[in-house]
């Protein structure tokens, strides 16, 4: 630990170091964690941020979009004058002015069948900040495929799901055995549905907390469990779901 831990470095993440639960071992699981953020809007956006802000090391993000005025009332790393430009770029220079220690590799192109394997071999924990179905069961396919930690979460309206899945345990059920038929693009789409934007923020630090205490390895989490919370009523609530025969989940 000599090098990693600077009197910068400590002062920097003091007050996480200070906690009994992470100290400098946990401080130390953080730093070379390896990360893969898909989606920089609402969900991705605060991901990025408090995990860069947290002392992660190794982050890749993955986004195709261009900043648009649209997306300015909840995905806090734009403004202005970044309408136009690519997300990812944008981003990286924002981040770099946060964490200039990050080792941050960006991808612009769409998450795909085809460049899948070559992404996500290289992280340890992948976050699902995507807003399509198509994109969640992707990552959830290949997550298996890798024996990798997913951490998804969808929004809409005043809605939030939330799901940790590590698949380095061959009992865990996986986002098909949840959404055992592909549900519309409608449902849980802040495109479609509407949004207000606090809500994205919610969910997205809870992704990135139980991100954290997955690289710590501290607290329960949400294996066999969605969070599912309806902020407008402030209702949280966790349901037990089971892996399902013939599953995706069973064929690697």
């Amino acid at each position: 630990m000599n090098n990693i831990f600077s009197k910068s470095i400590i002062e920097r993440y003091s007050r996480q170091i200070i906690l009994k639960d992470i100290g400098p071992k946990g401080q130390k699981n953080i730093i070379k964690s390896k990360v893969l953020i898909v989606g920089a809007g609402g969900l991705g956006c605060p991901i990025i941020d408090y995990l860069s802000r947290a002392g992660v090391n190794n982050m890749g993000i993955a986004d195709h979009d261009k900043v648009s005025l649209s997306n300015l009332h909840r995905q806090n790393f734009y403004d202005l004058s970044d309408l136009g430009k690519f997300k990812v770029e944008v981003v990286k220079k924002k981040i770099k002015k946060i964490n200039n220690k990050i080792n941050l590799k960006i991808y612009k192109n769409k998450i795909s069948e085809k460049n899948i394997n070559l992404i996500i071999k290289n992280f340890d924990i992948i976050f699902d900040g995507s807003d399509n179905f198509k994109t969640k069961f992707l990552l959830n396919k290949y997550s298996i495929k890798h024996k990798k930690i997913l951490i998804v979460g969808a929004i809409n309206k005043f809605d939030g799901h939330i799901f940790t899945f590590n698949f380095k345990n061959k009992k865990t059920p996986c986002l098909k055995c949840f959404y055992q038929s592909d549900p519309s693009d409608e449902i849980l789409n802040c495109e479609a549905e509407g949004i207000l934007g606090p809500v994205a923020g919610i969910v997205a630090n809870i992704q990135a907390i139980e991100g954290l205490k997955q690289m710590l390895k501290i607290g329960k989490d949400l294996n066999k469990l969605i969070l599912i919370i309806n902020l407008l009523n402030l209702e949280f609530r966790k349901v037990t779901f089971t892996k399902k025969k013939n599953c995706v989940c069973g064929k690697f």
